[in-house]
């Protein structure tokens, strides 16, 4: 055999050795990915196919469940579908398995559910300090009842709903619980602004700026009721007022109205212990005492304050299972009482937090600002820095306020099932850095103002601190105009 001949024989010999070589590495990779396939552990889950599409991905931040294990998630995001969350975990395992239409990068700050403010009078935003300084009883009766005479009206009670929803949106507040009149109003503005609401319309036993009688209100609240019944964002309900400013003929035909609709109750409860004192010299029971003889306390009432509750009051609210808030800077301001937030809790009650109204009973709708007074009254109150914590207090502004208006299976965590109300606080402000414990921060250390982005029902209302459903310019400069109308209005003699 020639050298030619050995050489080619040499080569053929390199080729087979090689291509028995690839047909072995080949053999060996489909062998490997069969495996994987087979058990869950082949290519890298971003390369598998069928991903499922949502509309939203928030990815990469703090994520503060508040769910029942109070999960705090690192580098962790939240996905959304239509209004609903379909998933919180892992940033990396939702990203491999989802697809979003929509991404909002949560790097570098923290993710929690939307605030829940359970009392409001929304629209006393154009009242914002008429009068401060006084009684609750002087406030109303010289100040803010004659105010009311002379200026709420519909277009009033809308312009003020809007300046309150772009308060409201700007602090983290994505639920919040009202209590006014033209309700109806209110509603409009407050879907329109994209917020979630429970709004009741306020029924008194003397004439109020939308309806003059009682058969008046009622008729004007069924309406209501029938109107928004159903409604994904708008809960209507029936507000009496309060156990002072209702017969008890109003307070049951209010209550059988709510009823009749499967509504809420809204009402003002042991707010002052002057109210406490007339209520027993006239029936001989406290508050909680008469609204359960007249047939009204149940799992539907939302009852705002609860400050001159006793032990047998709170065991009565827990075991009807109602709702009550605690509003601390109202409280403070009209120096109305400490409410026993902590028996309240340790009695089972279902306890939210609210602002009140924003004129003279708080001025303001920040409820961060609350979350914050209501752990430190407590502390200073019972001189135990123990008494109320920074969780509790996060958990009554969450899904304590979702409990106490009786909507936890819909908002208050971020949990699979639930709807899409979440915030995104910033941390990179000189009073938010360092952070050791982020209940702490949140409460005692962050501001309104670092809150940057709001989803309510999977829909963005405000990023990166421009609000998207109000045009802010245009909502300030009328709310200046109304109150130059309503300082006017004042310095006429009644009609």
């Amino acid at each position: 055999m020639t050298s030619d001949e050995k050489g080619t024989a040499m080569r053929k010999k390199q080729m087979h050795r090689l291509s028995r070589a690839v047909f072995s590495l080949a053999l060996i990779v489909s062998c490997l990915v069969f495996a994987g396939a087979l058990f869950g552990q082949g290519a890298p889950a971003k390369a598998r196919p069928g991903r499922e599409k949502i509309d939203l991905l928030v990815a990469g931040g703090t994520v503060i469940t508040m769910d029942a294990e109070r999960r705090v998630l690192e580098d962790a995001a939240v996905a959304v579908r239509g209004d609903t969350i379909v998933a919180v975990g892992p940033r990396a395992e939702l990203e491999a398995r989802y697809v979003p239409a929509r991404r909002i990068d949560a790097r570098g700050r923290l993710v929690l559910p939307g605030l829940i403010n359970g009392h409001n009078h929304a629209p006393m935003t154009l009242l914002r300090g008429l009068k401060d300084d006084v009684t609750l009883q002087d406030w109303l009766q010289n100040y803010i009842f004659p105010a009311e005479s002379r200026n709420v009206n519909e277009e009033f009670v809308a312009r003020g709903t809007r300046l309150a929803a772009l308060e409201m949106i700007r602090g983290g507040t994505t639920t919040y619980a009202d209590m006014y009149y033209f309700e109806d109003a209110i509603a409009r503005e407050t879907k329109a602004a994209g917020l979630r609401a429970v709004l009741g319309e306020t029924i008194l036993d003397f004439p109020a700026p939308d309806n003059k009688n009682l058969a008046q209100a009622l008729a004007y609240t069924e309406n209501f009721l029938k109107r928004w019944k159903g409604d994904p964002l708008i809960r209507a309900a029936v507000a009496p007022h309060s156990v002072y400013l209702c017969s008890e003929k109003t307070l049951k035909e209010s209550a059988a109205l709510a009823r009749r609709y499967g509504a809420p109750i809204l009402i003002h409860l042991s707010e002052t212990k002057r109210e406490v004192d007339e209520i027993r010299a006239q029936y001989g029971l406290s508050p909680p005492q008469h609204l359960e003889k007249v047939g009204v306390l149940g799992p539907d009432v939302l009852a705002a304050h609860c400050i001159w509750v006793d032990a047998a009051d709170m065991a009565l609210l827990a075991r009807r299972q109602v709702g009550c808030v605690h509003n601390p800077s109202s409280n403070m301001m009209l120096a109305s009482g400490v409410a026993p937030v902590v028996e309240m809790r340790a009695a089972g009650v279902r306890l939210g937090l609210g602002t009140d109204g924003p004129a003279g009973s708080n001025n303001d709708l920040d409820l961060m600002e609350e979350m914050d007074l209501a752990a430190k009254l407590q502390k200073v109150t019972r001189m135990d820095p123990r008494a109320l914590g920074a969780e509790q207090a996060l958990e009554m502004a969450t899904i304590g306020g979702a409990k106490a208006l009786h909507m936890e299976e819909e908002i208050g965590s971020l949990e699979t099932g639930k709807k899409a109300d979440l915030v995104l606080l910033g941390i990179s402000a000189p009073h938010a850095v360092p952070m050791y414990q982020v209940y702490s921060q949140i409460v005692y250390a962050l501001k309104a103002s670092d809150v940057e982005t709001v989803v309510i029902a999977g829909r963005t209302v405000m990023e990166n601190r421009r609000v998207l459903t109000l045009n802010e310019a245009e909502v300030v400069a009328r709310a200046r105009e109304y109150g130059a109308r309503v300082k006017q209005s004042l310095a006429a003699p009644p009609k």
